[in-house]
């Protein structure tokens, strides 16, 4: 049985086409996703992410515990507030996750990890701990983004107490937090998964609809996962399980730059597999994809370089602000395919004309690449 979030509620009372998703039943959009996706870029859209999972880590060995299981470094965390984005890998290299942690001051620490890894994330999570460790899921917590060019004036309107003008202040990938009436916890990221600027809100399930029905009034348009997708895929932004998973390294998805390899010491799960992999040299690239023929990009299709099969489209679709079809793919290793350079896709059996890119596509409205 598919789980449902403290709003499903209110996305039934605006006609959403509800769909599973990971566990848990999910709007897919309110009637127009070209509509929901395009209002992110000019104006302004909200998002129930309350599938994914806030796990608050604490104790005095929770610095050391994070600086070991992940593969970016905690230590460079060293304000309040400040967030990261790093991969959790196995033992072999694999991600197991892709995740943000933010740093909470003292011994704290808060991971929000993907809703359909979340067992597995917590699983892994409890077996590398030790008795120094506090791991405290927040099932009590939803999730709001609200991305685009206006979302941060009209969310901070509506956040309690003096949490919106804090709010304000955030630098990008920062966070805030209040306690209202001592006992309400809400917390604002700057962050976001649309290439826009914007908020992500964690706060009591029981207080989300309220948050949620006052934006809707504001004219901030609420969108599914449809639009979620279109906007990340233009981003350049990779999703777990389609674009990586636990046999990809970060080294072949797009994702190197989230490796710490220093200090040296610092001896994090994955590092030994990860170094091996680098020195061999023997790496897949990860590259963008804009389609020139006609058809629409999709997963597993092959990528063709001189009438050849160099690779695999990892995630495609339709990019509404773009109007044309574009796609990410991870090449075979030794594949040399510059930025610009035309290739094919083959699509139904028939090769269809394509060209590189180096993501984003689209960032903060404005398109990146050259669509002529």
């Amino acid at each position: 049985m598919d789980l449902h979030t403290p709003l499903f509620v209110e996305h039934l009372s605006l006609g959403a086409r509800m769909v599973p998703f990971g566990g848990w039943e999910m709007p897919l959009h309110y009637g127009s996703q070209i509509e929901e996706h395009l209002a992110v870029r000019a104006r302004a859209g909200m998002f129930d992410v309350s599938h994914m999972r806030a796990v608050d880590v604490g104790g005095v060995g929770a610095r050391g515990f994070l600086r070991r299981l992940l593969a970016n470094d905690v230590a460079r965390l060293r304000e309040p507030g400040k967030a990261l984005y790093s991969c959790m890998l196995n033992p072999a290299g694999g991600v197991l996750d892709d995740l943000i942690v933010y740093f909470l001051g003292a011994d704290g620490y808060r991971v929000v990890v993907n809703a359909a890894t979340t067992d597995k994330d917590l699983a892994w999570m409890q077996s590398q701990a030790d008795e120094t460790l506090h791991l405290r899921p927040r099932r009590d917590l939803a999730m709001i983004a609200v991305q685009g060019p206006a979302a941060r004036e009209l969310a901070a309107r509506h956040l309690p107490g003096n949490l919106g003008e804090a709010a304000l202040a955030l630098k990008p990938f920062y966070a805030t937090r209040g306690d209202i009436a001592g006992e309400a916890d809400w917390f604002v990221a700057r962050t976001g998964y649309t290439g826009e600027d914007g908020f992500e809100i964690l706060l009591p399930g029981d207080q989300a609809p309220t948050l949620w029905r006052a934006l809707v009034t504001d004219g901030v348009m609420p969108c599914g996962l449809g639009a979620r997708d279109t906007l990340r895929l233009e981003a350049g932004m990779n999703l777990y399980g389609q674009d990586m998973d636990e046999t990809t390294s970060p080294l072949d998805c797009g994702l190197g730059w989230t490796v710490a390899w220093e200090p040296v010491e610092r001896d994090f799960i994955g590092r030994a597999a990860l170094t091996a992999r680098r020195a061999s040299g023997d790496l897949s690239p990860f590259v963008g994809l804009l389609l020139t023929g006609r058809g629409v990009l999709r997963g597993h299709q092959p990528v063709l370089v001189h009438g050849q099969i160099a690779g695999m489209v990892t995630s495609g679709g339709f990019g509404p602000t773009l109007g044309r079809s574009i796609g990410l793919a991870r090449l075979h290793p030794g594949t040399v395919l510059e930025a610009g350079e035309d290739c094919a896709v083959e699509i139904r059996g028939k090769p269809v004309a394509a060209r590189r890119f180096n993501p984003p596509f689209v960032r903060q409205g404005a398109v990146r690449i050259d669509l002529d």
